[in-house]
């Protein structure tokens, strides 16, 4: 898993350390924390919060979205530094890397446009007008599409090889995080303005149902055990971590978590 961490100043560091996720009765204890720092890549003078991350793996590059800053860091993990920085973005929220194509895209929150870049040498070669508030991106491998969550409520579905969108999937308010199962059939998507877990088809490119969410509101980070499939989702009123089953939507934990849960997405191990 990896984690930000803001130091003295305006340097901000990445840590890398792995998180074992355990679904657990809600009435169990776990001593001890659960995570092993690695080590830090510093990423120089970034004014501003950070947002998404993703990863080249064949190339061993980490993208940083350096939201406050408008830019893009690029981390080279084999040498341990920042290789460069991509400048003159507009409040960049979510960033992925698309294999099929290998390109990355940048979703800017403050113009809502969709940035597609070269993965050779992140020159542009694209960019998707969302028109408002352009944020988490997800890859859908198996179906060779990009979704990209956007504006007061829709996940923007993009077709990679022609870098277009294709089609909308409605929501009641703007998405915040969402993942996308192994079939690649379903979207499990936060909707926290509407206090809900929206469930969308993809192939009908509809929701089709919601989760419970036992009345907690303010749900932002959300991954998927894939394995037992569940959904987790981490709120902040209260700060609850709810873990859900994907087969008949029960309730398998409720658990106290940190208060004012930030982080953009978890990430299962």
């Amino acid at each position: 898993m990896l984690l930000l961490q803001r130091v003295r100043g305006r340097l901000w560091c990445l840590l890398v350390g792995f998180v074992l996720v355990l679904a657990m009765p809600a009435t169990a204890e776990r001593p001890g924390a659960p995570l092993e720092l690695e080590g830090k890549l510093p990423l120089g003078s970034v004014a501003g919060r950070i947002d998404h991350l993703a990863i080249d793996l064949n190339r061993q590059r980490l993208f940083v979205a350096e939201l406050g800053n408008n830019s893009v860091g690029v981390v080279d993990l084999a040498r341990a530094r920042t290789q460069s920085t991509i400048p003159g973005l507009n409040e960049p929220q979510g960033i992925a890397y698309e294999p099929s194509t290998d390109t990355v895209y940048i979703a800017n929150a403050a113009d809502g446009s969709v940035r597609i870049l070269r993965g050779e040498d992140l020159a542009l070669i694209g960019r998707i007008n969302l028109g408002d508030d352009a944020d988490n991106i997800r890859v859908d491998a198996r179906h060779n599409r990009v979704l990209v969550g956007y504006g007061d409520g829709a996940l923007a579905i993009i077709d990679p090889k022609s870098r277009t969108k294709i089609g909308d999937i409605r929501l009641k308010a703007h998405p915040e995080s969402f993942q996308i199962d192994n079939s690649g059939t379903r979207a499990y998507v936060n909707v926290p303005d509407a206090r809900q877990i929206a469930v969308a088809d993809l192939a009908k490119g509809e929701v089709i149902g919601t989760m419970p969410t036992e009345g907690h509101g303010s749900n932002f980070a959300m991954a998927l055990d894939r394995n037992a499939n569940r959904v987790l989702t981490v709120f902040r009123s209260p700060s609850r971590l709810l873990v859900l089953s994907m087969m008949n939507n029960a309730v398998v934990a409720d658990l106290k978590t940190c208060d004012n849960a930030v982080v953009a997405d978890l990430k299962t191990c």
